[in-house]
């Protein structure tokens, strides 16, 4: 059941070409819910023009908020413990916020 301050998200993820030129034909597709509008996070992403290409925009913010949404839902687990003061701080850079 979804919880309505969050919203939902289906991502497919298909292998195109491996490096050593092998076509597997693997996927994998998940739904997951996440406090913000990620797509239109990523048309800020794409109006701001961070990255000399168009798509590192669109991979930084999705990137982004998938790491940042499991380690605010798990902000406890020691393996956060010395990251999140740095993201934080990161975070208020990135929103222009220091």
């Amino acid at each position: 059941m979804t919880n309505k301050k969050n919203n939902r998200y289906k991502i497919l993820l298909q292998e195109i070409e491996l490096k050593d030129g092998k076509k597997s034909g693997k996927s994998i597709a998940f739904e997951f819910e996440n406090h913000d509008n990620i797509l239109s996070l990523i048309d800020q992403a794409q109006d701001k023009n961070r990255f000399e290409h168009k798509n590192q925009n669109t991979e930084f913010i999705l990137g982004l908020k998938l790491f940042s949404e499991v380690m605010l839902k798990n902000r406890e687990n020691p393996l956060f413990e010395e990251f999140l003061p740095a993201f934080g701080q990161f975070m208020k850079k990135l929103k222009g916020k220091s």
